[in-house]
């Protein structure tokens, strides 16, 4: 699930300065549906299919002008795999404590970003068709408004939007 209560180990690092534990604390993650096993899988059958028309000229100097084409394919599928997984190496923890809200905004090959504000002046605001994305969702407050979970799916923006509420009441 792409919205998951951070463990303990993962707690950001405001924690480590002595405010305790937060009332609530999240781990915002995009959903992927191939997991490694798959991929392995995936590329597996793959190969195995494209192959199969070949087996009818093997040894044949034909086989081997087509096998490098073959080779590119596979290995056109395994890298368009792979890159879509790096792009998805993200996430974001979300971390309430009574006078503190931290977000910490990770991506591969850039820096940290931490959004924090006072909870008693943050508003958390569900535009449904005014972002880039249905039901964007942003915190407003502190010094800007940042966006959160824009990689998530409309109705776990909704959720998520139910969940911070109810934290940000207490």
């Amino acid at each position: 699930m792409p919205i998951e209560r951070a463990p303990a180990d993962t707690m950001p690092e405001t924690m480590a300065l002595g405010r305790g534990e937060p009332r609530l604390s999240l781990r915002l993650t995009p959903h992927k549906s191939l997991t490694p096993e798959g991929f392995v899988w995936f590329i597996a059958v793959t190969a195995g299919l494209i192959s199969m028309p070949l087996l009818g000229i093997l040894g044949t100097s034909v086989f081997w002008a087509l096998l490098p084409f073959l080779v590119f394919a596979i290995w056109g599928i395994w890298a368009a795999l792979q890159r879509s997984w790096r792009d998805m190496d993200l996430y974001e923890d979300v971390a309430i404590w009574q006078d503190l809200i931290r977000v910490e905004r990770h991506e591969r090959k850039r820096t940290r970003r931490v959004w924090e504000a006072n909870p008693y002046w943050v508003r958390v605001v569900l535009h449904p068709k005014a972002g880039p994305v249905p039901n964007y969702l942003t915190l407003q407050g502190g010094p800007r408004e940042v966006e959160l979970g824009a990689f998530l799916t409309p109705s776990e923006r909704e959720e998520l939007k139910r969940m911070l509420e109810g934290s940000l009441r207490n």
